[in-house]
């Protein structure tokens, strides 16, 4: 106790000469916290951007986002990388799937769907299912367009699924990997332009022809009308979020650039569900051979079918 009496002493006779030396010197007592000063420098918002922020993000969050995709840092070869893109759960695929059937004005899907998450699971399983619907509604279609005619028969046509799986999935990643091309060839031209990273843009196209589902489901109906109809209002639902999601990225570039952008993306979506509409679905009426009918004379009399 008498050395530590002796400390505490030392140690104000210690302080007492400072404040002697230097009368200005605050002192700091042990008991009271330190203040942080905060930061004054914030970023200065532009007129007009607040709807950026709010749809896109400001850059903390997209330093955050980085960060948090630093941590999958497994090697490319190996299946905990590709595990990471399955990474997701029920809710979300339901919560990705009604985004994009219902299509928000002034919201973008990547930044309230897509961009915490961005996930292979929903995009492949979407394909996968869009590819066997079409195949099967298509033949069905063409049972019941030939239905009753004594001189058809059906053969299950296998190689529409082929040709199904090869449109539907090139559709998916080529499209998207020349869009990410060229997305990140004009950022490297136009400053402050808004880009996505290959895999959102994957997403975001998987994710847009959920809607093409219950459309070929009911194009099986026989009926022109009804099936253009049905297509024009499914183009219209996932070309709008494509157009939603893709115009923040290009409106800051040339104005001839952005509408000639977005009008590719529109026409390359319509070509393909125009497209499949018809080679699956309005197939040109089979030329049938006519019966050829034996006569008790010996003759053979050419019925001309209907």
């Amino acid at each position: 106790v008498a050395s530590l009496v002796m400390y505490l002493l030392a140690e104000f006779d210690d302080a007492a000469n400072l404040l002697a030396a230097n009368p200005d010197a605050t002192t700091i007592s042990i008991d009271e916290p330190v203040e942080i000063p905060k930061n004054q420098h914030g970023r200065l918002q532009e007129p007009g951007r607040e709807e950026d922020d709010e749809l896109l993000g400001t850059d903390d969050s997209d330093k955050t986002e980085l960060l948090a995709g630093q941590k999958k840092s497994a090697p490319f070869w190996t299946f905990e990388y590709y595990q990471t893109f399955f990474d997701v759960d029920t809710y979300q695929v339901l919560d990705r799937i009604k985004g994009s059937v219902f299509p928000v004005p002034g919201k973008n899907f990547v930044r309230l769907y897509i961009r915490s998450n961005p996930d292979l699971y929903g995009p492949f399983w979407i394909c996968a299912t869009l590819v066997f619907t079409i195949a099967v509604s298509g033949n069905l279609s063409n049972f019941f367009i030939h239905l009753g005619k004594p001189t058809y028969h059906y053969v299950p046509e296998f190689r529409k699924v082929s040709i199904a799986a090869t449109t539907i999935y090139a559709y998916a990643w080529l499209v998207p990997l020349a869009l990410w091309g060229f997305l990140m060839w004009r950022n490297s031209k136009v400053m402050n332009i808004v880009s996505y990273s290959f895999l959102e843009i994957v997403c975001v196209y998987g994710y847009s022809l959920f809607i093409y589902i219950p459309t070929a489901i009911l194009w099986i109906i026989p009926e022109k009308v009804v099936r253009w109809v049905l297509v024009m209002f499914s183009l219209c639902l996932s070309g709008s979020v494509l157009v939603m999601t893709f115009w923040p990225a290009v409106r800051d570039d040339n104005r001839r650039i952005a509408l000639a952008t977005l009008g590719t993306i529109v026409l390359l979506h319509a070509l393909l569900a125009v497209g499949c509409l018809a080679y699956f679905f309005d197939a040109p009426e089979l030329d049938f051979p006519a019966p050829i009918i034996p006569a008790h004379n010996g003759t053979t009399v050419i019925t001309k079918s209907q």
